[in-house]
């Protein structure tokens, strides 16, 4: 991490967004805030458990950057409290680079994983890839209504049977995406691209949300019926699962 914050025809834009980021090294947590700041963002920082929780009540940042392991309960176990009650993007930081570590930071509502040592440039740059996908800029994509499922573009909100979904900024990312491709069947390496913005990932990151969408949306996740699994592909939306009167 031997860089220099950016000068400013390089920076990031995160104008008026509001950062946590919560690690235990004072050395990591000066330079990812400095070089958050440095792109426009105002930032807070925690070094444990019990403050981070506080801020993130207190000031509900637009996005959270927390290290794993730190001191109180770990970072998992704060990105599932958080996410309890927030949709909140979070960035995990972590040295641990296994890929079941990954899933069960995914499980846990994490939005994405930047392992350690990492370059604070990438940090700053996912960050806000994040949030332009959380808050996108601009004029909305029109809503979206297939039978009990409407998509408010505007607000960011889903809603089956006129209930409100309780989805991460991920989900409804993947959700919107396949809404708007009804019928179709999109493979996992082009969700990973179009949904997650990465050329190159692990594809176990999209199962894992195909996973806890449905449990948001389907009546049997076991035996999902809206989002159908197309075997060595990807995945499908079916339009016929949400049109009235039929079950979900």
């Amino acid at each position: 991490m031997g860089e220099h914050p950016p000068r400013e025809a390089e920076r990031t834009p995160l104008d008026g967004r509001r950062i946590l980021v919560v690690d235990d090294d004072p050395t990591l947590l000066e330079i990812a805030a400095s070089y958050l700041t440095a792109a426009g963002a105002t930032v807070d920082t925690a070094a444990d458990s019990v403050t981070a929780l506080a801020l993130a009540a207190e000031r509900a940042p637009d996005l959270i950057v927390l290290d794993r392991m730190i001191p109180g309960v770990d970072g998992l176990t704060v990105a599932r409290r958080v996410r309890a009650s927030s949709s909140v993007p979070i960035i995990v930081l972590t040295a641990l680079g296994e890929p079941e570590h990954r899933i069960e930071g995914l499980e846990a509502g994490v939005d994405d994983y930047l392992g350690k040592p990492f370059s604070p440039r990438e940090l700053v740059l996912r960050a806000a890839g994040l949030l332009r996908r959380a808050h996108p800029p601009g004029v909305p994509a029109g809503d979206v209504t297939l039978g009990r499922l409407h998509i408010d573009a505007g607000r960011r909100e889903a809603r089956l049977d006129g209930r409100p979904l309780a989805l991460t900024a991920r989900e409804f990312d993947l959700l919107d995406h396949l809404a708007r491709r009804p019928g179709r069947t999109l493979g996992r390496d082009e969700l990973l691209t179009e949904v997650w913005g990465w050329s190159v990932g692990d594809v176990s990151t999209i199962t894992v949300h195909v996973r806890r969408l449905r449990e948001k949306v389907e009546a049997d996740p076991a035996s999902p019926r809206i989002i159908a699994t197309v075997w060595g592909v990807g995945y499908r939306l079916e339009p016929a699962a949400l049109e009235e009167g039929a079950t979900s």
